[in-house]
């Protein structure tokens, strides 16, 4: 399990107007994927595959706000989504999004830490 904390998602009641905030307040480049009711976020300078060519920066996604995601979430990059979320129910965690597909890229899933803060995780197609 890396552990790795490589993504964020921030959720938006207007995502035109969220994303128009972001381009001008930080210089983000967006990539909306409508089909996936999602835009990427580019907070850096990305290789060919989109990932970030910077040591150490991480990209984002922006959805519209509805449940589970209301609050900006942190995803974390894990082996095995199965494996890690019973883990964190083991340690008091709680599972709120179970492993779902994202198109061929890979998995996702969401849960609750022992706080109740919601987190995300994310497991690469092999």
């Amino acid at each position: 399990m890396s552990g790795r904390v490589v993504h964020f998602e921030i959720p938006a009641d207007d995502p035109a107007r969220a994303q128009d905030f972001y381009r001008s307040a930080f210089g983000w480049q967006i990539n909306s994927m409508p089909d996936m009711g999602y835009a990427m976020l580019s907070t850096t300078a990305t290789d060919e595959q989109g990932a970030p060519s910077e040591p150490g920066a991480i990209n984002g996604g922006m959805l519209k706000r509805e449940s589970p995601v209301t609050t900006p979430v942190i995803v974390i990059d894990v082996d095995d989504i199965d494996k890690a979320l019973e883990m964190i129910n083991s340690l008091g965690g709680s599972t709120v999004q179970p492993k779902s597909s994202v198109m061929d890229m890979g998995f996702a899933a969401y849960f609750k830490d022992s706080e109740g803060n919601l987190m995300g995780l994310w497991q690469t197609a092999s």
